[in-house]
């Protein structure tokens, strides 16, 4: 009953979310920080029910892993911090996030394929008795374009 009640589970799907944001340009040795809705980040429980017996299945999100389409992934316990605009960039830091070592230029759509799963622990509750089921994962994509930005750095001239 327990397997019943976790196949009928309609766990959203992660929205990705990124500092630049996706449809702005990441730079390479620049950090994108990388959050998935806290909104969603919560447990969902489901009962299933025949006479005389029920069964409560609950499943947890434990970490969210992104794979960031260069070859490289990130791998985060928890949904991500979002950047908050006005935050002094000295007191602002992230526990999620992926720093890109080449641009996406070449690649289809001049894109990098991101992709993030999400896992959610599955227990099961039934009179008194509690076990673990196999977990489930969620999954959402998004391209981001990564440039490469130089500067040259040169001393004043007089004018």
């Amino acid at each position: 009953m327990a397997q019943l009640a976790r196949s009928s589970f309609v766990l959203p799907d992660p929205v990705i979310h990124a500092s630049p944001r996706p449809e702005h340009l990441q730079l390479v040795g620049l950090p994108t920080w990388l959050w998935i809705d806290r909104g969603m980040w919560k447990p969902k429980s489901v009962t299933a029910s025949v006479p005389g017996v029920s069964v409560t299945v609950t499943a947890k999100p434990a970490l969210v892993v992104w794979w960031m389409g260069d070859g490289g992934k990130a791998r985060c316990d928890g949904p991500g911090t979002p950047y908050s605009v006005g935050a002094a960039p000295a007191a602002s830091s992230s526990d999620c996030s992926y720093t890109y070592s080449t641009s996406s230029a070449g690649q289809p759509e001049n894109a990098f394929l991101v992709k993030s799963a999400i896992t959610w622990t599955v227990r099961w509750s039934s009179g008194g008795q509690t076990g673990v089921l196999a977990p489930l994962t969620t999954t959402a994509a998004s391209a981001f374009q990564v440039a490469q930005a130089q500067s040259l750095t040169t001393a004043p001239r007089e004018v």
